[in-house]
C-alpha cells in the first residue's frame, strides 16, 4: 500500500510546474541518468546550456561500476551546485531562446534512483519510480531517448516495476524508448533489460567512441582539432568571463579540457539539420553506429572480419578503448576511421559549445546565433541513373545578418553507395551532381548541406538530403 501511494503521489504534478510554457512542443523528450563522476559534472555542464533544446523530463543519479556511495561518490547532491550556477545565468539564456526551463523546473525533476552499489537494482527509488511515471504516461505519446551516462540499474529498476506491477503496458512503454549508453557500465542491460525487453526490439546505441572527447581525446582528436580543446582556447571562450556555470567546468589546472565521455548521449539528440535521430547510422554530432545484433548499434569497427563480443560493450571489450592502450595491435589509420564520426564534428561542436557560453553573459545582439538552413526541394529525393540531382538551399538565412558560406559534401560512410560523387559548385547556394551509371537501384547517397556564417564564433548548421538511385 505505501508503494502504491508513493507512485501516485509522484504522478501529481504541482500547478507552477505545469505553467512551463518555455517546452516547446516538438522539442526531444530526454532523461539522463548519471553517476556524478568528473566528467559527468563537466557533461552536465554543456548539457545545461543546451537544455532550451529539449523536454527535460527528468535528471537521475544513479550508480554505476567505477562510482556508487561509498566508492569515489560525488555525492547524492552533486548537481546542484550545477543547478545553482544554472539559476544565476537563467535571466540571461533566455534572452536568446524562452524555451531554456527554469531551475525550479529543472530541480523538480531530478531524483536520486539506485546508487547503494555497483549495477544495485532491487531497491524502488525515487528515480526509479520517476522513469515509471514518465514512461506510463499516456497523455504524450512521443518517444523518449534515455540516456545512461553511467550505469544502467536505476533504468533496470523502472522497467523491472513495469514488468511487476504494469506488464499489460510493456508493449506501450517500450514503443517509447529510445536508449543511449555510454558504455555498459553495469551488468544490468544484459542480465536484465536486454533478456526481458529484448523482444520489444528498442533501438539502443551503446558508444565506445566517446573517448574522442573523454580522458584521453589527446590520443583521438587529430592535431588540427586539438586547439579547440587546449587550454588557451578553453579559457577565452569558457572557462573565463562567461558566467557562475561556464567557470564551474571542471577543466584541468592549466585550463585544458579534460573530459566529457558523456555528452555524445545528449549530443546525439540536438537537432542540427544532420537527421542523425532517424538512424544511428546516419552519423551527427553523437557519432554514428552501425545495427550489431536486434536493435543494438555498436561503433563501426574498421578491421576485417571482426566480430563483436556477444555481451557487453564496454572499457573491457570496447574496441576503441583496448586500441588506445600500449599493447594494441590496431593501426593509427584505424583508430583514425573508428573515432572519425565523432572528431569530425569537433570544430563545430566547440564553437557552438563558445557560443552558448557567450548567451550567459551577452545580449541577443552581442553574441551570435547558428544559421538557420532550408533546403528549396525535398530532404529526400527518388532519382534514376545518369539523371542529374539538383541540389538547393535557398531560403537559408541566419539570425544575426551574417554572410554564410555554403559547402555540399557527400557522408560516404552513411551512404550505401560508397564511391565518390563529383559534386559542381559545392561551394555556392545552388549544387549539382550526376547520378553515375554504374549506381545499383535502390542504393542512397547522402549528401550533407553545410553552412557556417561569419559571426564569432563561427557556427555551423546543416541539411542532409539522401537521394535513392530509381
Amino acid at each position: 500500500m505505501k508503494r502504491f501511494i508513493f507512485f501516485i503521489t509522484l504522478l501529481i504534478v504541482p500547478i507552477v510546474l505545469k505553467a512551463q510554457e518555455a517546452l516547446a512542443i516538438n522539442n526531444t523528450r530526454v532523461i539522463v541518468t548519471s553517476d556524478g563522476e568528473i566528467d559527468d559534472e563537466c557533461s552536465m555542464v554543456r548539457f545545461l546550456l543546451y537544455a532550451n533544446e529539449w523536454d527535460i523530463e527528468g535528471i537521475i543519479t544513479s550508480s554505476s561500476q567505477y562510482h556508487w556511495r561509498g566508492h569515489k561518490w560525488a555525492g547524492d547532491d552533486w548537481i546542484d551546485p550545477s543547478l545553482n550556477a544554472y539559476a544565476k545565468v537563467y535571466s540571461n539564456l533566455i534572452k536568446h531562446d524562452k524555451n531554456y526551463p527554469t531551475v525550479a523546473y529543472l530541480k523538480a525533476h531530478t531524483f536520486l534512483g539506485n546508487v547503494e552499489t555497483e549495477g544495485e537494482m532491487d531497491a524502488i527509488t525515487a528515480g526509479s519510480e520517476h522513469i515509471v511515471k514518465v514512461l506510463l504516461d499516456k497523455s504524450d505519446h512521443r518517444p523518449i531517448w534515455i540516456q545512461a551516462w553511467g550505469g544502467t540499474n536505476t533504468i533496470a529498476r523502472a522497467l523491472k516495476t513495469i514488468e511487476e506491477d504494469f506488464s499489460k503496458e510493456m508493449d506501450y512503454v517500450a514503443k517509447k524508448i529510445r536508449f543511449f549508453f555510454i558504455w555498459e557500465q553495469d551488468k544490468t542491460y544484459q542480465n536484465y533489460i536486454r533478456k526481458h525487453w529484448g523482444k520489444y526490439n528498442i533501438l539502443t546505441i551503446i558508444s565506445d567512441q566517446f573517448e574522442a572527447i573523454a580522458y584521453r581525446w589527446k590520443k583521438v582528436q587529430p592535431k588540427e582539432m586539438q586547439p579547440y580543446f587546449e587550454g588557451a582556447w578553453m579559457k577565452k571562450n569558457i572557462l573565463e568571463n562567461h558566467g557562475p556555470l561556464c567557470a564551474s567546468y571542471k577543466s584541468h589546472e592549466n585550463g585544458d579540457f579534460r573530459s566529457e565521455g558523456d555528452s555524445p548521449a545528449f549530443l546525439h539528440t540536438i537537432n542540427t539539420g544532420l537527421r542523425n535521430l532517424e538512424s544511428p547510422n546516419f552519423g551527427g554530432w553523437g557519432g554514428r553506429y552501425v545495427k550489431v545484433r536486434e536493435n543494438t548499434w555498436l561503433d563501426y569497427v574498421p578491421v576485417p572480419e571482426y566480430k563483436y563480443p556477444e555481451g557487453r560493450w564496454y572499457g573491457s571489450s570496447g574496441w576503441g578503448r583496448n586500441s588506445l592502450k600500449k599493447k594494441s595491435k590496431s593501426t593509427k589509420e584505424q583508430r583514425n576511421e573508428y573515432f572519425k564520426p565523432m572528431w569530425r564534428w569537433s570544430e563545430a561542436l566547440q564553437n557552438d559549445f563558445a557560443s552558448r557560453a557567450d548567451w550567459c553573459v551577452k545580449s541577443f545582439e552581442e553574441a551570435n546565433h547558428a544559421p538557420i538552413v532550408r533546403l528549396n526541394h525535398p530532404n529526400n529525393l527518388k532519382i534514376k541513373q545518369g539523371r542529374k540531382v539538383r541540389l538547393s538551399a535557398l531560403g537559408t538565412n541566419d539570425p544575426d545578418g551574417d554572410e554564410l558560406t555554403y559547402n555540399w559534401w557527400q557522408y560516404k560512410e552513411a551512404s550505401s553507395y560508397k564511391e565518390s560523387i563529383k559534386i559542381k559548385n559545392w561551394n555556392n547556394q545552388k549544387a549539382v551532381f550526376k547520378i553515375p551509371n554504374r549506381v545499383n537501384k535502390g542504393e542512397t547517397i547522402h549528401i550533407i548541406c553545410e553552412v557556417k556564417d561569419n559571426g564569432i564564433p563561427q557556427l555551423t548548421r546543416y541539411q542532409r538530403v539522401i537521394i535513392q538511385v530509381e
